[in-house]
């Protein structure tokens, strides 16, 4: 599999300025449009081997969301229905009357929430990845400590100051999941995308507001989990037995996956991977093209 095809960016107007886009083009025009949407502290370039993997038969498509990398500039008020306005102003921009929406944990509630409501009428397929469920409650006993128990490291980063782009690949390095990927090309850049110069080195672009009210929109309201009671398409939820620190369980489990409400989901297991090898790993990767090529496709 090749691990990195290098996107352009484009710039699509949005309430506040421009989002910043990620593309991979089709070969020809006419295409099947796919839109992958990362997750909370993450950026478009998550996606990078994903897109490599669905081939140049499929326009692809991965913003930057509002408060991150690219997009860090655009102003509040964040939270999933802004982000599905920028879905859907990202869909208009390009000119896709139908798309594949995916999105990878917090995106994946972005999708839905846009699946179910804005973009309704915009939807071809559906993928959820390891992302866009209700979630256990996390430990803590308000909404830092709750995003502390869930994201780790991935939150304690926003507020440290890297000398250099060697010292950002030291501090993920020793993360359990994403540090066996830091020498992954297409995931260096992934990680780089996500720092700006900043006084004494670099830190992350991720606006904590935005972090913040994203989070505790996907991790508290009722309305946000209730959006995939209501799509306009069959969904897909591929799912990793292991969390954001690899550990196990994940965020989600068989148990929780096999309730009522879910019976309208075709729910997969993508084996031996964790919440971030999920979009890296061959088998993930292998994943996500199917069920992205077969909504897209189909």
């Amino acid at each position: 599999m090749s691990d990195f095809r290098v996107p352009e960016q484009l710039a699509v107007p949005v309430r506040g300025g421009d989002l910043a886009v990620l593309h991979w083009p089709a070969e020809s025009p006419g295409a099947p449009v796919v839109v992958l949407v990362h997750g909370i502290t993450g950026n478009g370039l998550s996606w990078a081997r994903v897109a490599a993997g669905l081939g140049t038969d499929i326009e692809v498509f991965a913003p930057d969301l509002r408060g991150r990398a690219g997009s860090a500039g655009l102003p509040g008020p964040f939270g999933m229905d802004a982000h599905a306005e920028d879905v859907l102003a990202l869909l208009d921009a390009v000119g896709a009357p139908q798309a594949v929406l995916t999105g990878h944990s917090m995106g994946g509630f972005v999708v839905a929430v846009a699946a179910a409501g804005v973009a309704r009428d915009r939807v071809r397929g559906l993928v959820l990845v390891d992302g866009g469920l209700p979630l256990r409650d996390p430990p803590g006993a308000d909404l830092q400590a709750k995003l502390a128990g869930v994201l780790g490291p991935a939150l304690d980063r926003l507020s440290l100051t890297f000398p250099d782009l060697a010292a950002v690949r030291a501090f993920w390095a020793q993360h359990p999941a994403v540090g066996p990927w830091v020498d992954v090309p297409s995931v260096a850049a992934y990680l780089a995308r996500d720092v700006v110069p900043a006084a004494g080195g670099l830190r992350s672009a991720c606006v904590p507001e935005a972090v913040t009210v994203d989070g505790g929109e996907f991790l508290t309201l009722e309305r946000v989990y209730a959006a995939t009671q209501n799509l306009p398409v069959r969904a897909t939820l591929l799912w990793a037995p292991r969390g954001l620190l690899d550990q196990t369980p994940g965020l989600y489990d068989e148990q929780a996956l096999a309730a009522p409400e879910r019976s309208g989901l075709v729910v997969r297991l993508v084996p031996d991977s964790n919440h971030y090898s999920i979009l890296w790993a061959e088998q993930g990767v292998a994943a996500i093209r199917e069920a992205v090529r077969a909504a897209a496709l189909g």
